[in-house]
């Protein structure tokens, strides 16, 4: 008899998107990944999610849509953070420079919003959500 594995749903914790970034992302992930989204807009609320609910992967905007406040600030919090800086976080950025910053705040290196069907960008969410 051939058992069927299940899997266990992953939570994504998504900040800073706009509308229909934030829309496209979501359908992106879940049409992948066996996820729910949960979506915030400011840093504020984007830490007392985290501090409320453990998330499998953080993926946070460079520059917030909300008020354009930095999306490394929140990285760097949650890296000095002992409740948080294990958890994985990714920046949404299409800029290297960026993306190589992240890193050296202790980030995956991410992605960016042109790269969703790019291979690479598969292979990092995959890394992390399967």
């Amino acid at each position: 008899m051939l058992r069927k594995i299940k899997t266990m749903t992953k939570s994504v914790l998504s900040i800073g998107q706009c509308g229909p970034d934030e829309s496209t992302l979501t359908r992106f992930l879940q049409g992948a990944y066996d996820v729910r989204v949960k979506s915030v807009a400011l840093k504020a609320e984007a830490l007392s999610a985290m501090k409320e609910k453990t998330f499998d992967l953080v993926l946070i905007n460079r520059k917030l849509d909300s008020d354009y406040s930095d999306g490394l600030e929140i990285i760097r919090e949650m890296k000095q953070d002992d409740q948080l800086k294990n958890v994985p976080v990714m920046l949404i950025s299409n800029f290297a420079e960026s993306q190589k910053e992240a890193v050296a705040e202790g980030a995956l290196y991410g992605f960016g919003k042109l790269e969703y069907s790019e291979t690479e960008t598969k292979n990092r969410l995959s890394a992390v959500l399967e």
